[in-house]
């Protein structure tokens, strides 16, 4: 048996060591280097060798989703948001069965549905809108502002004894004139602004609806869908809202049915579009386009006064 290992042992030396497994060694090698850059060069990664782990995909960073975006030029884009805002709001009351509804149902419906109303009437009139990040406060910068706020409210302490003492002093000496106190106003904090992932969203949903090129009874039948949501907590007209919304589906499908024969999947994508308002929060619609202009707002009271208002 060792006589055997032996002559293999022998025979594998022999072999490694002639001159034509050398050539075969360095043609294969040179065979599997070539592979390997033709394989970098169409960005496809190399197959791991023998006893190699498989290469593990690289994840990408989602930071840049997280950072905090601004409207590019919020006088316009507010202004645009606005107008659409009117427009939804008169486009809601002129409904028959809106109108119908008692008014406690009205805010319920209105409260719940203004903002995906709001970004689908941002669609149908084709709104466009650029932002641009913000620079947050670094955390040194937040340290440093908040020593200097205490030591700001160490010395209104400080001058507010004073004062006081003084007042004392002055009260026992028969001098009752009183000085006025301090009333120093602390800095509001700014609101939080959205995230490029939510800002992401909308355009997303834009640059959906004008690609299936949207018409204007879809656009209300879709708006019908949204309006009339039975699953809002709140609602005592459950039945009839959902005979409402049911009606604006089968509405959008056989307008959909006639008016595009071709497209045989048209209402699905329509109604896979509607699905991507729910993604969309309503703060972040306020904080984009109303907070800059307006400020802190009220969107329920707003709405309200909207709502009885003639639009």
């Amino acid at each position: 048996m060792a006589c055997m290992d032996k002559c293999r042992c022998c025979t594998d030396y022999r072999r490694q060591s002639s001159i034509l497994y050398n050539i075969l060694k360095s043609e294969e090698q040179q065979q599997q280097q070539h592979q390997q850059r033709q394989e970098t060069r169409s960005g496809q990664q190399p197959a791991p060798q023998p006893g190699q782990e498989p290469y593990a995909p690289a994840l990408g960073c989602s930071c840049g989703t997280q950072r905090r975006v601004a409207l590019k030029s919020p006088q316009v884009a507010c202004k645009a948001a606005s107008a659409v805002l009117v427009k939804t709001l008169r486009f809601v009351k002129n409904v028959p069965c809106f109108q119908e509804l008692p008014l406690d149902e009205q805010l319920v419906l209105v409260r719940s549905c203004w903002a995906p109303l709001l970004v689908l009437g941002l669609a149908q009139d084709r709104v466009h809108f650029e932002t641009v990040e913000t620079t947050e406060p670094s955390m040194l910068h937040r340290i440093l502002t908040n020593k200097r706020c205490d030591e700001e409210q160490r010395r209104r302490r400080q001058l507010q004894l004073l004062r006081e003492t003084q007042e004392e002093l002055e009260q026992s000496c028969g001098n009752g004139s009183g000085g006025g106190g301090d009333s120093g106003g602390s800095s509001s904090s700014n609101a939080k602004l959205p995230s490029a992932a939510e800002i992401q969203s909308i355009k997303g949903f834009l640059a959906k609806c004008w690609s299936l090129d949207i018409g204007t009874k879809e656009y209300a039948y879709l708006k019908g869908t949204v309006l009339f949501n039975p699953e809002l907590p709140g609602l005592h007209c459950v039945q009839y809202i959902q005979g409402l919304q049911q009606e604006a589906q089968q509405a959008l499908n056989e307008h959909v049915r006639l008016i595009h024969r071709e497209d045989q999947d048209r209402f699905a994508k329509l109604n896979v579009a509607l699905s991507m308002l729910r993604t969309i929060n309503a703060s972040v619609i306020a904080e984009l386009f109303f907070r800059p202009i307006i400020g802190t707002v009220n969107m329920d009271d707003m709405l309200l006064e909207m709502l009885c208002a003639k639009l």
